[in-house]
């Protein structure tokens, strides 16, 4: 193999580019008209542009072009479409996949049971199982047979719900995938989300890389993976590695796949039990955290107890494609420590996890810590695709320690012009729960993770703030780059969402919390460390005309500095529906004059996957429509005003 055409985007394009330099493979990039500028186009050593990276004819035309040997799908747009495979097939390319025919196979949960059954391994109760007197046992989940990222799937826990939950699912599996058929299973209310890495190549070698867990989900879709799981007995674990290559063996895998479980802990007698879910047919977005920790072991070193070499999956991907045997057996492979990796979003978690979008102004990504991202510092973040910016994985020898180390990495991160989940992951990293690994599939959907406070961000601002403005009064300019210190300045009164008194010179700030002692140990480069009321404390700080922006254990503030928006906030209740996030306006319901009422659905909009109703705040009319089915509108937009009834009263 001398050519692979990455038919990707983002992190993972860069991730594939990597492993064909060191393979001394030749790389090929596409590229969409907003990805012109990006760092995969930059990386690789050729690049095309192609109208989508959804364009099955257009992908494959750039690599017949390009004198590419195989296609590398990377994972999420084409990765899992039998289609595209058979379309690569007919062009007499290598998919760096599965087959057409097994990617069809596997790639519909309810033809992927029916196998998985065949294969001996043990599947979900369906739920449509009766109790004595024929009544169907609940809860049950009703899930899309086609396609995943939990689209088409609701969890039904009384009769009454059955009929609208399915018929949801249906229209939105429908949408979603092309395709309405739908299951219903056994829904385990505890559960834990095991899945398997397998590999096998095409001389009918096939092996597990152990497994990982990635309960911690929101509304199905990972926030944190770790390998090897924590809560699993070596009884489960045979069960469900051994089960994984039987899977993979009957079904004719080739390359790199993952078999999910459900691990219902509570089954028994509290011993556990794991049910097959489905067959991911790509590489996972959760490969670092296997590649972290699973080590290929030589005889000798076994005998020693020598360290083994880290596996390289992607490499090992190519490798399979080009049709080499696996270099190593079951047998040579073993666990070393403990891997935990991260998920970096444009959301606002803290808001309803609203879709971000924007220019990221300053990225710092921590340097303690293996990171697979494609963002960086003045790259825009778009709404156009999927809202992952980036991974952070890090690895100790045993769990605790990585976790602290997770933490240490994410109070390192930073990105400033964009809200996004790090400070959300940092709180969720430090939490009793996650420490404790007691956090299942369901926990994120029912608990609510404490939002960091503004106090220690604010005061960074604020003594920024100042330091800057005793600078200038002794006539030195501020530096893009960097700050430099004036010498003993006096008491500044510094004003952001509350009036702070910085008094550089005698190391105090008084805030609402009362006087606080502060010294400064670092200020260069945006970033800034003081030690606070005797605790040190590390932020990075941007100081621009009208706000400042502070990121403190990975959270995201800004603060307006006062009478410069000459426009401020609509004040709540007057009526004006805004757009929440940047994003596409689906539809509007109601034209200027019309009467509504209270919670009626004005319009639709969508972004990066997550569709909002705009509701009427209140019963009225509206008198202003200010955009239309299609627009792309702006975080803060004014959409609709809405004018309050005031009937005459009775004389």
């Amino acid at each position: 193999m001398n050519t692979v055409l990455i038919a990707n985007r983002g992190e993972i394009a860069l991730r594939v580019i990597r492993a064909c330099r060191a393979a001394g493979v030749r790389s090929i990039a596409v590229y969409a008209d907003a990805d012109l500028l990006a760092p995969h186009v930059r990386e690789a050593d050729e690049a095309v542009r192609v109208a989508s990276y959804l364009d099955i004819d257009a992908v494959v035309a750039a690599a017949l072009e390009t004198g590419a040997d195989a296609i590398h799908p990377g994972y999420g747009f084409l990765s899992e479409r039998a289609e595209f495979a058979r379309a690569v097939e007919k062009a007499g390319l290598k998919l760096v996949g599965p087959s057409s025919e097994v990617m069809e196979r596997m790639g519909r949960k309810d033809a992927a049971r029916e196998i998985a059954v065949a294969a001996g391994v043990p599947v979900v109760p369906r739920g449509s199982g009766e109790d004595d007197d024929g009544a169907m046992r609940f809860p049950v989940l009703v899930k899309a047979a086609a396609g995943g990222g939990g689209k088409g799937m609701r969890i039904v826990r009384e009769e009454a719900e059955l009929e609208g939950a399915v018929a949801a699912a249906k229209r939105e599996a429908l949408s979603a995938f092309g395709d309405d058929t739908i299951l219903v299973e056994k829904y385990v209310e505890h559960g834990r989300h095991i899945e398997v890495q397998v590999l096998a190549d095409a001389h009918g070698n096939v092996v597990h890389l152990f497994e990982r867990d990635c309960s911690t989900q929101r509304r199905h879709q990972k926030v944190l993976e770790e390998a090897p799981a924590p809560t699993i007995s070596p009884e489960v674990r045979r069960t469900v590695t051994e089960a994984s290559v039987a899977l993979a063996a009957h079904v004719g895998y080739e390359n790199a796949g993952t078999v999910e479980f459900l691990l219902d802990p509570e089954a028994n007698g509290g011993t556990g039990e794991a049910y097959f879910l489905e067959m991911n047919t790509r590489l996972q977005v959760e490969h670092p955290v296997t590649e972290s920790v699973v080590v290929v072991t030589s005889p000798q070193q076994r005998a020693t107890g020598a360290p083994g070499t880290p596996v390289d999956l992607v490499r090992l991907q190519l490798l399979v494609a080009a049709g080499e045997p696996l270099p190593f057996t079951q047998e040579d492979l073993a666990v070393s420590g403990h891997s935990i990796e991260a998920r970096v979003y444009a959301e606002d978690p803290f808001n309803g996890f609203l879709p971000q979008a924007g220019t990221a102004t300053l990225v710092r990504w921590p340097e303690r810590a293996r990171v697979d991202a494609a963002l960086e510092s003045g790259q825009v973040v778009s709404t156009s695709y999927d809202p992952m910016l980036g991974k952070i994985i890090v690895h100790g020898p045993d769990r605790e320690s990585a976790r602290r180390a997770l933490v240490a990495a994410l109070d390192d991160t930073a990105i400033l012009g964009v809200t996004t989940n790090t400070g959300f992951l940092r709180a969720l990293a430090v939490s009793d729960e996650f420490r404790d690994a007691t956090i299942d599939t369901a926990w994120l959907d029912h608990h609510t993770v404490p939002e960091p406070s503004r106090d220690l961000a604010r005061l960074f601002a604020a003594w920024i703030q100042a330091m800057l403005v005793a600078e200038q009064d002794t006539g030195h300019p501020f530096r893009a780059d960097g700050w430099r210190s004036g010498s003993d300045p006096a008491p500044t009164v510094v004003e952001l969402d509350e009036t702070l008194l910085v008094d550089r010179a005698r190391g105090r700030v008084i805030d609402h919390t009362g006087e606080r002692e502060v010294h400064q140990l670092l200020a260069e480069r945006h970033v800034c460390v003081l030690t606070v009321d005797g605790r040190r404390e590390r932020a990075v700080v941007n100081v621009q005309p009208h706000i400042v922006e502070a990121v403190h254990r990975g959270q995201r503030f800004v603060f307006e500095r006062p009478d410069v928006f000459a426009d401020h906030a609509v004040a709540a209740g007057d009526g004006t529906i805004v757009a929440p996030m940047p994003g596409t306006l689906l539809d509007i319901r109601v034209e200027a004059g019309q009467v509504v009422a209270e919670g009626d659905v004005l319009g639709a909009m969508e972004a990066m996957k997550m569709e909002l109703s705009l509701k009427a705040p209140f019963a009225g009319t509206v008198t202003a429509v200010d955009a239309a089915p299609g627009d792309q509108v702006a975080l803060g937009a004014r959409l609709f005003l809405v004018e309050p009834d005031h009937p005459h009263e009775e004389s």
